[in-house]
């Protein structure tokens, strides 16, 4: 029997010559640049993307040593591989729903596409402590549209002495969200509170509010590139300028802050329509070594000042 009658069926004769770990890597990568796949789920290029998901199709960790990659691998590994690949291809999913998994700040959670996958430069501050916009480590936390609790949950392991509170109003967000708070055995410390915004927290006052709300706008949500509409539309769209969710956190925060409280929130590349709604408002715009922007810092007493003030000249 030839080799190329030994390949099972599911791959081509014209894949033969992929055998490596290397091979399959490289191959994939083509393929995605050929395809025109659009990256920015935990990677922003075709060859970290095909590398992370041969790898996860291999159950091998990232950090494997380079002489691993010219391993050639079993036919039922190599099929695996190349099956992975493909549905990226084909169905334009993100990888981690693919894989389900994701990683934020060196953690793992689940993900399925009823939540966004977990990514914002949020979390080179939790890595960071929020230092230097917190006057003092945090005794409560509430992490506002938590959607997989990625943000919520890092910062329980920043701030281990820290109470930390999931606010989230879909129910599908919500099971991926139990399921990580298992994950990551923080139950006694970690709870997903179910509601609009801040209804469900009661009259609950928080040292730090951190928020990746809907940002969005509508017209920039429809066009955006389909491994975006895979992910949930509620997460991610917040009307004709994308601020209608942020504008309701401003209003509402100073509430339910401590007073010495600070408000942190990602709006993404809205940073024009945010100063457009909110002209004057003094917030802080982190600068971040590991890529990102679009996200502001604002304590209670400057947030209340500004919301006085704006009050007075409506």
């Amino acid at each position: 029997m030839s080799d190329t009658a030994a390949i099972p069926s599911a791959i081509p004769a014209t894949l033969a010559p992929l055998t490596t770990v290397r091979d399959l890597i490289r191959w994939g990568a083509s393929e995605f640049n050929r395809h025109g796949l659009v990256f920015g789920h935990g990677t922003d290029n075709a060859l970290d993307e095909a590398f992370h998901l041969v790898l996860s199709s291999l159950k091998l960790p990232f950090d494997l040593p380079a002489v691993y990659l010219e391993t050639h691998l079993a036919e039922d590994e190599r099929a695996a591989a190349l099956n992975l690949l493909r549905q990226r291809v084909e169905t334009r999913k993100p990888a981690p729903y693919l894989t389900g998994i994701s990683y934020f700040c060196g953690l793992e959670f689940e993900v399925d596409e009823r939540a966004l996958v977990p990514r914002s430069p949020i979390g080179e501050m939790i890595e960071a402590q929020f230092q230097p916009w917190l006057p003092r480590d945090p005794e409560t936390i509430l992490d506002l549209c938590s959607g997989s609790g990625c943000i919520g949950i890092a910062a329980a392991f920043a701030f281990p002495e820290a109470t930390v509170d999931l606010a989230e109003i879909d129910d599908g967000a919500l099971d991926v969200m139990a399921r990580n708070i298992i994950r990551h055995h923080v139950k006694d410390r970690v709870r997903p509170v179910v509601g609009d915004l801040f209804a469900p927290v009661g009259k609950k006052r928080y040292d730090l509010i951190v928020s990746n709300p809907p940002y969005v706008p509508t017209a920039e949500w429809a066009a955006l590139a389909p491994e975006f509409q895979h992910e949930p539309k509620r997460a991610l769209e917040a009307g004709a300028d994308g601020m209608d969710i942020v504008e309701r956190i401003l209003n509402d925060a100073p509430t339910y802050l401590t007073d010495h409280g600070v408000l942190i929130c990602e709006i993404g590349g809205s940073d024009d329509e945010f100063e457009a709604r909110f002209p004057g408002i003094p917030v802080a715009w982190p600068e971040f070594d590991k890529g990102g922007d679009g996200v502001f810092v604002i304590t209670r007493e400057e947030l209340s000042e500004w919301l006085r003030a704006r009050k007075r000249r409506k």
